[in-house]
């Protein structure tokens, strides 16, 4: 799995996080995601897939 994001749609609703906080965070400043980890685990593949299903902005993009 290839995780990337794309910060320039992001609309910092952090559903990204509250689904998979280890893969992803928010910039501080502006809560824009930020991705921490592009190729994550096996155990939390799923995880990565709710988040992205969950961006309201489609920010996340899912390569299997």
């Amino acid at each position: 799995m290839k995780v990337t994001v794309d910060q320039d749609k992001c609309v910092s609703s952090g559903q990204c996080v509250l689904n998979a906080s280890d893969i992803f965070d928010q910039r501080d400043d502006d809560g824009v995601v930020v991705l921490l980890n592009d190729s994550p685990p096996a155990d939390k593949a799923d995880n990565a897939r709710k988040a992205a299903t969950a961006c309201p902005a489609l920010a996340i993009d899912i390569e299997e």
